[in-house]
């Protein structure tokens, strides 16, 4: 509810509802232009963002076929007791492929056939003379590793499955960029908006929330993209492995995951700001925020999940900060309320004085 101190928004401003309007439209404009501009810009990096988007979901994809392969070497038995064992003991396997680079295949094969394929059995020369059996020997298989450097493994590459899907995810990869590189400016018009409607005494404050503002969005982007993503792709794929399904994912599909995730968290971790914002036009006060303190978690916990995807670990990742926030918020509206309580005095007794 407005406080009791506070005058209408617009009281002393000389600019008309329909000047207002017109104001949000230039500052629109003016942020599309600015996007523009850096989505421009983006073009000329979004080859090697395209590269950098890629490694946590390659790297999450070698984890992935690392574990796989390595519960196939534990779980691997001769078909006969007393047969051949595996030709490596586990701690070389696990040295190959963590210090190495490696991955694998277990494969079997009749080591007899394989050296007479190869000319190096004693018994190559007479081959001819060894009658050709009828019925396949499973028993006689013997078990080998195929060894190659896990970037080159085709289960780790990503895949697009139309010639048109490359230019598309090189658009999105620059307005990805676009977005990061033209987000001060957009925040800027945004804030400038919001002076506009402010007192004079007040419009001080927009270059403190300005520079607050992008902090937060660059934040929540960095900690999306650095932090959030390892922990949703292990998530995923953990999954992936519950069910028995090997996943073969496309890149553009991981593009979107990747351009929508960030934005979320941007955008979420401007509430302290909002909440500032609300309070000072009257719609709320400290007293509301503090007791409605349950009702806020219940939206947070909705509003992340609405803007991460449909994964608990994404959603939680954004809850929780928010939720810190949140508070973080109300402390910020209290330390401001109480200035510009004193600061809204003296004006109506300046005024008072006219």
């Amino acid at each position: 509810m407005p406080r009791a101190t506070d005058e209408d928004l617009f009281q002393s401003s000389t600019m008309t509802f329909g000047e207002h309007l017109e104001e949000l439209r230039t500052c629109l404009i003016r942020a599309s232009l600015g996007l523009a501009v850096a989505v421009l810009l983006g073009l000329f990096v979004a080859r090697p963002v395209v590269h950098l988007i890629e490694q946590p979901l390659k790297r999450a994809l070698g984890d992935y076929y690392t574990a796989a392969a390595l519960d196939t070497f534990d779980g691997w038995r001769p078909r006969v007791d007393g047969g051949t064992p595996l030709p490596y003991s586990r701690d070389e396997v696990v040295d190959a492929v963590e210090r190495h680079g490696l991955s694998f295949e277990l494969r079997e094969v009749h080591p007899d056939r394989l050296a007479r394929a190869l000319g190096t059995s004693p018994s190559a020369a007479a081959a001819g003379d060894v009658p050709v059996p009828t019925t396949f020997a499973t028993d006689d298989l013997v078990p080998v590793l195929l060894w190659q450097p896990l970037a080159r493994d085709p289960r780790v590459s990503i895949t697009t499955l139309s010639a048109q899907e490359a230019f598309g995810i090189y658009v999105k990869a620059a307005l990805l960029v676009g977005i990061v590189l033209a987000s001060p400016w957009i925040f800027y018009q945004l804030w400038t908006f919001v002076a506009a409607g402010l007192y004079s005494h007040e419009k001080r404050w927009v270059w403190t929330f300005l520079p607050l503002s992008i902090g937060l969005f660059l934040a929540g982007v960095s900690l999306a993209f650095f932090f959030v993503f390892d922990f949703v792709l292990s998530y995923l794929l953990q999954f992936n492995a519950w069910l028995g399904l090997d996943p073969d994912p496309r890149i553009s599909e991981w593009l979107s995951f990747v351009l929508i995730l960030p934005i979320g968290f941007g955008l979420g971790f401007q509430l302290p700001l909002v909440m500032l914002f609300l309070e000072r036009i009257g719609v709320f006060d400290v007293a509301a925020y503090a007791s409605q303190w349950r009702i806020a978690i219940l939206v947070i916990v909705i509003v992340s999940a609405v803007l991460t995807p449909a994964d608990p670990y994404s959603m939680l990742f954004l809850a929780v900060p928010l939720c810190l926030l949140y508070f973080g918020g109300l402390g910020l509206c209290r330390w401001f309320g109480t200035g510009s309580a004193g600061e809204s005095r003296a004006l109506q007794a300046t005024k008072a004085s006219q």
